[in-house]
């Protein structure tokens, strides 16, 4: 059964986190160790799908860490829900050596029993999932996973929100770079139409044959022209 008020609280707090500028990874711990307190378990973590396989995400706790690292390539819960989108849920992992060999040993050796694994999806794609393990036999409720869901659309959403942020501070970077070298290239063509006594267009048209018979880029002919005097 699953910690009621604290779950709440846990809802509550990541709410608050999200809009503001957080470090990815050093959330999706601090969550993983919440999860761990609404469920009562000895361990939780996420894995999440990079290029077609499953990473492990830091942070995780000592036992999902150890259940994980060797088994991110073999079969094992977190794979099984990965690749089919289903909710994988075992009272005792100790009975599916057949299905998932080398994690149902290691489970045993470090006293794990239930393991459940919920999948993380944005749309219609899986995107990783949400690990929990428990040393004692579990069975888990529908309840539970309703629960575990939750926080696993929680931690899909501070996925897709750092994906976002990244992707708008490339642009702006990208945007900010092509602004300067604008700036820097319509100075330097002013330059050379004064010093020259052209127009503006035949000094852009030097700075261009300049460039490509040197193999530099506009701008940084541009640059050498403003800052170190450059003739062309």
């Amino acid at each position: 059964m699953y910690d009621q008020p604290l779950f709440l609280q846990t809802l509550s707090r990541f709410a608050e986190t999200l809009p503001a500028r957080y470090d990815l990874d050093a959330v999706l711990s601090e969550l993983a160790e919440n999860i761990t307190a609404v469920f009562g378990l000895c361990g939780s973590g996420l894995t999440m799908a990079d290029v077609g396989r499953l990473r492990l995400v830091p942070g995780l706790t000592d036992a999902a860490y150890a259940l994980e690292r060797d088994h991110t390539l073999h079969p094992c819960p977190s794979r099984d829900a990965y690749t089919t989108g289903e909710v994988v849920r075992v009272s005792d992992v100790g009975g599916e050596s057949a299905r998932w060999p080398e994690f149902s040993t290691t489970a045993r050796r470090l006293g794990v029993a239930g393991v459940a694994a919920i999948p993380m999806r944005l749309a219609e794609q899986t995107i990783g999932s949400l690990n929990l393990y428990s040393t004692e036999r579990r069975e888990w409720s529908d309840q539970d996973i309703d629960v575990a869901g939750v926080l696993a659309d929680v931690a899909t959403s501070y996925v897709v929100n750092a994906s976002k942020v990244r992707q708008q501070e490339q642009l702006s970077s990208q945007l900010q770079h092509a602004l300067d070298s604008r700036c820097v290239i319509e100075q330097a063509k002013g330059m050379i139409a004064q010093r020259k006594a052209v127009t503006v267009e035949q000094a852009y048209q030097g700075m261009r044959r300049h460039a490509r018979n040197h193999n530099a880029s506009l701008r940084v002919v541009a640059e050498a022209i403003v800052t170190v005097g450059l003739r062309v």
